[in-house]
């Protein structure tokens, strides 16, 4: 039996105390959890988790290992059978403490011992898991230049809605858009090009998901990816779209 690392040993003497840690360690094989004070509690861990090592190894002399301490053979059945086996992939640790608070009467610390139970993740699995966590995790935003007297409010104002913001020039997504772009057959309209530059004599940019356009040197104009160029905003606003943050935002300067 291991020695406690600190403090006065259990019951009368070596011999009780042995005793008693045999009575809680088949107590807690056959009910799986019991109730203690917190002294006895961590006094059994390290008594039940050696008897569980020798119950892993399955041997004839573990098994009279054991025996010495346990004197009812149907608790020691349920350990080299069920419980062993419930271990077989945990690596220590077979035991939880749960502190429940102090107990009426004398008012001495209580706690729950129990068997952890609960099967063992393989490390392929983690792994695995991990890998589809950070694959799922959204990609961090590119970094921005930001001048050093910037405040908060001309960030603000640079920032383009999010009903507003168009699909990366070069993804999948701005393909898909210009692809649907291809056949426009608005008036004065061009379709985007590949290589995400205005056309000849269209400078206006017109945003499908929410219907607006962005003149040059408008306020979210270089922030914005055309999904459909215009030449005039006359043009843009007959095939439906309005002009982004009113049409004072997106009046052009004579």
């Amino acid at each position: 039996m291991p020695t406690p690392t600190k403090g006065p040993r259990l019951g009368a003497g070596p011999t009780h105390e042995r005793m008693i840690l045999s009575n809680l360690s088949q107590q807690l094989f056959e009910h799986k959890r019991i109730t203690t004070t917190v002294t006895k509690a961590k006094r059994l861990r390290p008594v039940a988790e050696r008897m569980i090592t020798f119950a892993k190894r399955g041997d004839l002399a573990s098994r009279r290992r054991v025996m010495r301490q346990l004197t009812d053979k149907s608790v020691v059945h349920e350990l080299f059978t069920s419980i062993a086996a419930a271990m077989e992939g945990r690596e220590g640790g077979y035991t939880r403490i749960t502190k429940i608070g102090n107990r009426k009467g004398d008012n001495a610390p209580m706690a729950v011992i129990e068997l952890v139970m609960e099967p063992v993740a393989n490390k392929e699995t983690v792994a695995e898991a991990e890998r589809a966590t950070a694959k799922a995790a959204p990609a961090p935003a590119a970094p921005v230049d930001t001048p050093a007297d910037t405040t908060a409010e001309d960030v603000k104002a640079k920032e383009i809605p999010a009903d507003e913001q168009a699909p990366a020039v070069g993804s999948d997504e701005a393909a898909e858009v210009a692809a649907e772009n291809k056949d426009a057959e608005f008036a004065g309209s061009h379709a985007p090009l590949e290589s995400g530059e205005a056309p000849e004599g269209f400078a206006i940019k017109g945003n499908r998901n929410s219907m607006k356009y962005h003149v040059p040197g408008s306020r979210w104009y270089s922030g914005t990816t055309a999904e459909i160029w215009f030449d005039s905003p006359a043009n843009a606003e007959a095939a439906g779209f309005q002009p982004a943050g009113g049409a004072a935002a997106q009046k052009i300067s004579e």
